[in-house]
């Protein structure tokens, strides 16, 4: 970890100490309660929580972990935080004024449909009573496919370990892009697809990854061994417990850098295959990435859903739009104090916003630009160089 980090950390985990054995947190729990109107809603998102954290992250993306134990000590945290769990339809419905509630609302989604979520979070969520909404790629469900940022992941670290600095000229421009900043190590692997992503479109980052295997000879070693998903049966059992499912597009998309006729493909067949494969009614979406666009919400109101959630860490508002619902997105590290520890003060100073109120978060908004995939492909000039590799 940088310098820089080090310091953010330890500020932060000072401040959660002050904050929460001062009374200070409570202070700000009722400040953050008043200006949403009343009622805190508090969406949190996951995405993988596993049984062996230190293993995993030596193969894994770390931002996309949570250890089950953690996990639990996040759930018992927003309890005595003072927050009911709730579904994502009674935290739209409270919103809305449709329903009253005596107590702050917590709802607990996970993005993505891993595997792990139904080995090491749904015993847990069941033992503790607690709902929970899981959104899913649907093309991906029932599958040994990984998705794009796990496959990239996996192909870079191979790249990074083996220094594969000569394979530089061979390859596309965005794949250049991608590998040049983490092998000068002036970016994390995290860091450098994130931006990637945030860049370019599903149909590039498949581009890229055919071009990286390629150049490192193929073979079943280039998919990465972790990250599975869960299949229908899996799904089934979850929905008859009584968990909700959303969309998730069909092939983890960010829509906001596709084309109309893709967005409504996506949302549309993503909500029938899960409502033809599990029997229910599916209203709710998670934009991949947490980017929205005016036309994607227009799509979603068009096919009936009644919900939108982003990756926006800031308060919902009672009367906010259920569009652009708010999710503060964890994993293990939101927990973690100076000494490596867990640290109940941290924990709580998160749930209960308290470095939002301070102006020490930074929340990135989702609201974007709607793009083409031939507008974002002809601005970033890359359009000619795969179709001259046959990659288009």
């Amino acid at each position: 970890m940088g310098a820089g980090r080090l310091v953010r950390r330890a500020v932060k985990v000072a401040a959660a100490g002050m904050l929460h054995y001062s009374g200070l947190r409570k202070a700000m729990a009722a400040y953050r309660r008043s200006q949403s109107g009343g009622r805190r809603i508090l969406i949190v998102s996951y995405h993988r929580v596993v049984g062996d954290f230190t293993g995993e992250l030596q193969r894994s993306i770390p931002g996309l972990l949570i250890s089950q134990e953690t996990f639990r000590r996040h759930l018992e945290e927003a309890a005595e935080a003072g927050y009911e769990f709730a579904s994502i339809g009674d935290a739209v419905d409270v919103m809305a004024g449709r329903k009253a509630t005596k107590r702050d609302l917590c709802v607990v989604t996970f993005d993505d449909g891993y595997r792990d979520v139904y080995r090491y979070a749904y015993p847990l969520l069941k033992e503790m009573g607690v709902p929970a909404t899981i959104y899913l790629p649907t093309a991906f469900i029932g599958t040994n496919r990984r998705f794009n940022h796990d496959r990239l992941f996996h192909l870079v670290q191979i790249a990074k370990r083996k220094r594969l600095k000569l394979y530089f000229t061979a390859l596309p421009k965005p794949a250049m892009e991608l590998l040049e900043p983490i092998m000068a190590e002036k970016k994390t692997v995290s860091a450098a697809l994130d931006d990637f992503i945030g860049e370019y479109s599903a149909s590039v980052l498949l581009d890229v990854i055919e071009a990286l295997e390629q150049e490192m000879g193929g073979g079943p070693g280039l998919l990465p061994p972790q990250g599975d998903i869960m299949d229908w049966d899996e799904v089934r059992r979850m929905a008859r417990d009584g968990f909700e499912f959303g969309a998730h597009t069909l092939g983890h998309t960010v829509l906001t850098l596709e084309p109309h006729e893709v967005v409504e493909r996506e949302i549309l067949e993503s909500k029938l295959t899960i409502e033809r494969e599990v029997g229910i009614q599916v209203r709710d979406f998670a934009y991949c990435n947490g980017w929205y666009s005016d036309e994607i919400i227009n799509v979603l109101k068009k096919h009936g859903f009644r919900s939108g959630v982003t990756t926006e860490d800031v308060p919902n508002r009672i009367s906010g739009d259920p569009f652009t619902l708010k999710r503060k997105v964890l994993w293990e590290n939101f927990s973690v104090g100076m000494l490596g520890d867990y640290s109940t003060a941290l924990t709580g100073c998160q749930l209960d916003d308290c470095f939002g109120v301070l102006g020490m978060s930074h929340p990135v908004m989702g609201r974007r630009t709607h793009l083409s995939v031939v507008e974002a492909a002809n601005r970033l000039g890359i359009r000619g160089e795969l179709a001259g590799r046959g990659l288009t």
